[in-house]
């Protein structure tokens, strides 16, 4: 089978023949018919991702396609349905061997492509603005890097729980992309006057953070008294420092939050977001958007768009 594969740490990957692989206990292979590309397949090929495996392995963490054999012990989901499957990596070959109990069936109207599209992205947004920021209906939300792949699906999910969202990103192409979705305001990031702009909007009750640097600390002295800040990732490179003494005067909240890590020790916590999700796409209520779809001989291509930022929403690889 086909596999793109990182052979060593800091080194580029190779679209390369391997054998075809076998489920072990508790598992099943799937034949992968579309894999989401992700920030962190770009951290895993340098080593820096929380969770790289071991070299050599197979890029690709979040795929959809067809159960074709199942592991002793696995009674389901049966060979010949359709699943979604977080596998964290293997996802960039042509077959699969994943957890079994990481897999969620796919309702009849969602295809390959947005099963792979959906699932880090809203998963992320999903849990992170419902279970960790308990976001309510008429509370406002900022987006930061709201046309980016998570921050498109924040702005998307925050519209549909009810809330006034702030989209902030650069330049007006992308702003226009963080409306369509449902944004109420539209700030640029290259604006000196974030803190301010968002002042005159009344403030935040929430603010989802993808970026760090500059734009995390705007948005953390807009915020209101009870507030709830998200630290969902550093894109822009720069960690910002908190500084403990605003959080204790405006009683302000900030939360850690990784998606992957519920996986570990609260699974189901994902499998119900994920349950629900692909519920609200088959009833139209959400539609990843995907800015490129290529096969798997241009994943190095789609990787690039990932690391200059040419992208909008989620770059797919079909197999």
């Amino acid at each position: 089978m086909r596999a793109f594969i990182v052979g060593e740490i800091d080194h580029p990957p190779a679209l390369t023949t391997i054998s075809d692989c076998t489920p072990g206990p508790g598992e099943l292979l799937v034949r992968n018919k579309a894999c989401g590309l992700n920030f962190a397949d770009l951290l895993m090929i340098r080593g820096k991702y929380q969770d790289t495996p071991t070299a050599p392995f197979t890029l690709g963490m979040e795929v959809g396609g067809i159960v074709e054999a199942l592991g002793p012990g696995v009674t389901g989901p049966a060979p010949g349905t359709r699943v979604a499957v977080f596998g964290g990596s293997g996802g960039l070959a042509d077959l699969g061997v994943y957890p079994a109990d990481r897999a969620v069936a796919l309702p009849d109207p969602v295809d390959f492509e947005t099963a792979a599209a959906l699932q880090i992205a809203y998963g992320t947004s999903h849990v992170a603005l419902e279970h960790k920021a308990r976001l309510k209906p008429g509370e406002t939300l900022v987006v930061l890097g709201a046309a980016g792949g998570v921050g498109l699906t924040a702005v998307e999910l925050g519209h549909l729980m009810g809330a006034t969202v702030i989209a902030v990103a650069r330049g007006e192409d992308k702003l226009a992309i963080a409306g369509a979705a449902g944004a109420d305001h539209l700030i640029d990031a290259d604006a000196p006057d974030l803190r301010d702009q968002i002042r005159a909007l009344g403030s935040t009750d929430v603010v989802y953070d993808a970026v760090g640097g500059d734009l995390f600390r705007a948005a953390f002295r807009a915020m209101k008294p009870e507030g709830r800040i998200l630290v969902i990732g550093h894109a822009s490179g720069d960690v910002p420092q908190i500084p403990a003494n605003h959080l204790l005067v405006k009683n302000i909240d900030v939360l850690g939050f990784y998606w992957g890590g519920y996986l570990k020790f609260r699974p189901e916590i994902v499998t119900q977001s994920l349950t629900t999700l692909f519920r609200w796409a088959a009833e139209g209520r959400i539609k990843p958007h995907i800015s490129h779809v290529l096969p798997l001989e241009r994943a190095q291509e789609g990787l690039d768009l990932l690391k200059t930022r040419a992208s909008t929403g989620k770059v797919v690889i079909t197999l």
